[in-house]
């Protein structure tokens, strides 16, 4: 079953924003994208909120997640977050079949 989490990154400073561009500047979030069972992977900014950035992370299922948080680049990104200070808050949807 796809699988979709919601991950809402808060910093001060605009270092939020910051963690997101460094992601796409450095490649990390089309590595990402590139995985296999990966089908969203894209940063949003929410208007009412400027220290919050969102991600939409979709997963074809829970196997491809897991694979994913083993990965090398999951190393990566937990050093961007600590870069940045970031606290993080996560929904999780799953698509059920119709």
């Amino acid at each position: 079953m796809r699988k979709t989490l919601i991950l809402y990154y808060t910093a001060k400073n605009a270092n939020a924003r910051k963690f997101a561009e460094e992601m796409e500047s450095s490649g990390i979030a089309a590595a990402v994208r590139a995985q296999e069972g990966n089908e969203k992977y894209e940063y949003f900014f929410p208007m009412s909120d400027p220290e919050t950035v969102l991600l939409i992370d979709r997963w074809k299922n829970q196997s491809a997640i897991d694979i994913h948080h083993k990965s090398e680049m999951m190393k990566k990104i937990a050093e961007l977050r600590d870069k940045y200070k970031l606290r993080l808050r996560v929904e999780r949807y799953i698509d059920e079949p119709k």
